[in-house]
């Protein structure tokens, strides 16, 4: 089994790299920054959701239900709203600007510190996420082929990190919209051969299929009751998903940076506006997978794992189901996970080539290319040490805190943006870094204290409101006079 997993990874990246050759031809920095901003609309938002959908998603999704059964849906919902609020506010502020980083707006509205100060955050949020992103696919990763090949963890990160380098760092975004939009495919495909194949094994057809996820506890969906107790209430998932789809869409330089890569904004909104809808769906193919394992444990006699993440893992790897479903989990963890973490190194060489060392209007074509790459290479070799620190550490718990960590950052950003866009006044550029630090912290020690603060209560999402509200009022003091 492994050597046909292996077989078949390694025709899934040839695919690869031969759309990183196609697309990578003279690309330049143009190309690899925005994409020659040539990318068809709809294929944009098919790759959109192979890096909205990381290996953490892919593997996590499904066990969700167990604990949280079909609440998720009720953000998305909330997501709805904040895309056509990106599509119709954000986005053609971006286009009006004619920016490469969309934290190019924070320079020209506020100043110098706010621009360093957002693009800064980004960066912290993204290199930590996505590295405890990989990391988690990674160990799952290993753990099901390469573990059975006598692969040490530290290869598989690097070779991993490696490929990832080498079909990005010609093409950038001119690339990663292509396989990220064959990798969602990939994913989904996974997803639903994993779903008929439980079905046929449980002898079950369409129609009764849709029948028994329907009538299962765990479907439900909207959860009304014991507000101040329940994280899952509908108003906190609604509203919360409204600001997490601004948040980390329409502020974060990874999803945006695809989207300015579009002709013009008329093909960047029709592209939102798909991906949006697309969603919808997506998320209930990967929530109805997740009954159908739980359904299909319980009949085998197979307790539900403590660790929920594992339960995909355990069936898709297992001698229940037909061997195509361990070939296709692999190749779909392998796709979810990378169509994550290819635009998010794109991304993060994008801002800090573009934001931080402004090379742009330093140096010639040639030259800026150079650094270019050097950046994107030292970006994936500081991700491939942070994922062997947390290999080290192995403590779950630390990691979970660290990613908790990297979510506080996108506070400082909503708070930034919203005050910019929602008046003209100017403010004290150089103590914005103080409030962008503050907010956070502050932000943690609410929650810390919750119980103390408002009884029986329980913060979910909207502790990122929270963070941007601390930013937003926090900047009202800085305004000038």
């Amino acid at each position: 089994m492994s050597y046909l997993i292996i077989a078949s990874l390694i025709g899934y990246f040839i695919i690869i790299f031969l759309i990183s050759f196609i697309t990578g031809k003279r690309a330049g920095n143009f190309g690899f920054f925005l994409g020659n901003r040539k990318s068809p609309w709809y294929i944009v938002a098919i790759g959109m959701i192979g890096a909205s959908i990381s290996g953490v998603t892919f593997v996590s999704v499904p066990g969700w239900v167990i604990t949280s059964q079909f609440s998720y849906l009720q953000m998305v919902f909330g997501y709805l709203i904040g895309y056509f609020v990106i599509a119709n506010v954000l986005m053609p502020l971006y286009y009006r600007l004619n920016i490469i980083s969309i934290y190019g707006y924070l320079e020209k509205r506020f100043g110098f510190y706010s621009y360093k100060t957002g693009a800064s955050f980004f960066l912290i949020s993204r290199l930590v996420g996505s590295a405890v992103r990989l990391y988690l696919a990674s160990s799952v990763l290993h753990f099901t082929v390469f573990s059975n090949c006598h692969i040490p963890f530290f290869v598989t990160v690097v070779i991993t990190l490696l490929l990832i380098w080498l079909y990005t760092y010609r093409g950038g975004v001119k690339t990663i919209v292509w396989t990220d939009s064959v990798q969602a495919i990939m994913f989904l495909t996974a997803v639903i051969i994993t779903i008929f194949q439980i079905a046929d094994a449980l002898n079950l057809n369409f129609k009764t299929l849709v029948d028994t996820i329907y009538r299962n506890p765990l479907s439900k969906t909207f959860f009304f009751d014991n507000f101040l107790s329940d994280p899952n209430h509908f108003i906190k998932q609604f509203v919360s998903g409204i600001f997490i789809a601004i948040v980390m869409t329409g502020l974060d330089q990874d999803m945006m940076q695809k989207n300015l890569s579009c002709k013009n904004i008329n093909d960047a909104k029709k592209n939102m506006y798909w991906y949006s809808f697309a969603l919808l769906p997506v998320n209930i193919i990967f929530l109805s997978l997740g009954v159908l394992l739980v359904i299909f444990a319980n009949s085998k006699g197979i307790p539900i794992p403590d660790k929920t993440d594992n339960l995909y893992p355990m069936i898709a790897t297992s001698n229940l189901l037909s061997p195509i479903v361990t070939v296709l989990f692999i190749i779909g963890l392998m796709a979810a996970a990378l169509s994550s973490a290819d635009s998010a190194l794109t991304a993060l060489t994008t801002s800090f080539t573009v934001d931080i060392l402004n090379i742009q209007n330093k140096f010639n074509e040639e030259k800026t290319k150079k650094i270019r790459t050097l950046v994107h290479f030292a970006l994936s070799i500081l991700l491939i040490l942070i994922i062997i620190i947390f290999d080290i550490i192995n403590d779950e718990s630390v990691i979970s805190a660290t990613f908790r960590i990297a979510g506080y950052t996108y506070g400082p950003l909503l708070g930034l943006f919203a005050f910019g866009l929602t008046n003209k006044k100017s403010i004290k550029d150089k103590y914005v870094p103080f409030i962008a630090i503050v907010s956070p912290i502050v932000c943690y020690f609410i929650n810390k204290f919750s119980a103390i603060i408002i009884p029986n209560y329980k913060f979910g999402f909207e502790l990122l409101l929270i963070n941007g509200l601390l930013t937003y009022f926090g900047l009202r003091f800085l305004i000038k006079k």
